[in-house]
């Protein structure tokens, strides 16, 4: 019989040698289109403040080896927000405390209003793995988007209460740039979807609705790009066996790569 535990991890996002979380674990990269706009993105932000932007992109996509890529070629300097909950079923309030517990001892302050300011020192805020996949990179940890995915309402309340906060203390973000890996996973009648990607016309019109708000860049690639990624890592990968699996995944490199060559 599967631990409680075990149950939880089946609904997240299997992490494998082709998950990237880190600037370092990413030695086999083919730079794209998607790739050169998100570092064009990332260069604007060594001259400004108080610019928010969202990284998009299905599952599978590789936004994690993107962000980091480009991290280390235009050499920011950057907050990676790290932060775990204690549970699946921690409320939306007490998600925000937990992550301002842990922002306030990872930086040394002794208020919120004290790490927000030690902040404003760095290129950029960046929400990615460390907070949303710590439960990827340790067994017993929970991160953001496990909990995100087991808990399908209570995010937007988190959202909203993160949205107060902006407005509380506007001052101290307008003088640092956040950057959020960003996804909402939904699970309707047994199967998960991206809101931002999966959902077809309600996807482009959400993502039209934040491309009005904030900078967002999107990670998705060409069949030739796609194609380009796997034989960058499987040298002598049979074309039938990528056009099958294209088939089947779409233009998913990290996917793709897990089902052509599993662990």
């Amino acid at each position: 019989m599967s631990t409680p535990r075990e149950e939880l991890l089946k609904t997240a996002i299997y992490t494998g040698p082709h998950k990237v979380n880190s600037r370092s674990d990413n030695s086999n990269f083919v730079p794209t289109n998607s790739f050169l706009n998100l570092k064009k993105a990332f260069i604007k932000l060594k001259k400004s403040k108080g610019k928010i932007v969202h990284i998009l992109g299905a599952p599978g996509t590789g936004k994690s080896a993107n962000i980091y890529r480009a991290l280390k070629e235009t050499g920011l300097e950057t907050y990676e927000v790290s932060s775990t909950l204690p549970s699946v079923n921690t409320s939306p309030s007490q998600v925000f405390e937990i992550l301002i517990t842990d922002l306030k001892k990872n930086t040394g302050s002794k208020t919120k209003k004290e790490a927000y300011l030690k902040l404003k020192e760095y290129d950029m805020v960046l929400f990615a793995d460390k907070f949303h996949d710590q439960h990827l990179l340790q067994d017993d940890l929970i991160g953001f988007s496990l909990w995100t995915r087991n808990n399908t309402f209570w995010p937007l309340i988190f959202y909203f209460i993160c949205i107060k906060e902006y407005i509380q203390f506007h001052k101290e973000f307008q003088n640092m740039n956040l950057v959020f890996q960003t996804a909402w996973r939904l699970q309707l009648r047994g199967k998960k979807y991206d809101i931002f990607t999966d959902l077809g016309g309600l996807s482009r019109i959400l993502v039209k609705l934040l491309t009005y708000l904030f900078c967002v860049v999107e990670i998705s690639y060409s069949r030739a790009e796609t194609i380009n990624i796997i034989k960058s890592h499987l040298k002598d990968i049979n074309q039938k066996k990528i056009d099958d699996a294209l088939h089947k995944f779409g233009c998913r490199p990290r996917l793709i790569l897990e089902y052509l060559e599993p662990p």
